[in-house]
């Protein structure tokens, strides 16, 4: 126990932090009886799952567990850590990889596909704020698995960094604007086809060959009248991360 107490310091995580990872020990009673940060996870994320992120307060998680807000703290030093915690729940391990063999691209193209829908799944998660690199076990298992899918590459670590990072910042944008989308029409009560065909009219009345012949173009060409499948649009965009990250890859070879 001691020695695992001085793992938890040197790594400066907060204590619940240092529970995800086994550096301490859990509790053994909480002020009452079932009461465990486990418990207050889920019920956090219960609630953001159902309600939105703004609804997940200290107080509004301890009355849906029965309890007083201060009862929390023992597990929970604030809502920030709580936040943290959410998104280490909300992730999970990642998939298991493809059969050994796979090239890199096929095991990046797996990897990002897991990683979207784990954002669709809990589009709550992408409005956490990132208060720094992520910490908790299974973030790190990720980015494990994103790092060892660029093993064979003969990309620097820097660079497969950077590849992570420029791929799960397409994710994460690619799921808010889908997201905001699909709400907004759910609002207005209008399809994507419906709502593309009047964006097309409008912009058709607004532009003119001379101020904006790239725009008259598109709008000529017809592509614009239907609503393309998000999947088909995602993919769209993934395959052509893909194509760029190949291209680093081949320079970088001898």
């Amino acid at each position: 126990m001691a020695e695992a107490e001085a793992e938890a310091g040197d790594t400066g995580l907060p204590e619940s932090l240092a529970l995800a990872w086994g550096l301490r020990e859990r509790p053994a009673k909480g002020p009452k009886p079932g009461l465990s940060l486990d418990g207050i996870v889920a019920a956090a994320v219960g609630i953001a799952a159902s309600e939105g992120l703004a609804a997940v307060s200290m107080g509004r998680v301890a009355k849906e567990l029965g309890v007083s807000p201060m009862s929390l703290y023992r597990y929970v030093a604030a809502k920030d850590e709580l936040y943290v915690l959410m998104q280490e729940a909300a992730v999970g391990r990642p998939p298991e990889p493809p059969p050994p063999g796979s090239g890199w691209r096929e095991c990046v193209a797996r990897w990002v596909r897991a990683q979207r829908e784990v954002a669709h799944r809990n589009l709550w998660m992408l409005h956490i704020p990132t208060p720094g690199p992520p910490l908790g076990p299974n973030n790190v298992a990720w980015m494990e698995q994103g790092l060892a899918a660029l093993a064979d590459t003969g990309l620097a670590e820097d660079e497969k960094l950077g590849v992570l990072t420029l791929i799960g910042g397409f994710v994460r944008s690619e799921s808010l604007l889908m997201a905001d989308l699909a709400a907004a029409m759910r609002a207005r009560g209008v399809t994507p086809d419906e709502t593309m065909r009047r964006y097309v009219r409008a912009l058709g009345a607004l532009t003119d060959p001379e101020r904006f012949p790239a725009v008259t173009r598109l709008l000529d060409s017809g592509v614009m009248q239907y609503a393309d499948e998000p999947d088909a649009e995602f993919e769209f965009g993934l395959q052509t991360l893909l194509d760029g990250i190949e291209a680093l890859v081949t320079r970088r070879r001898p």
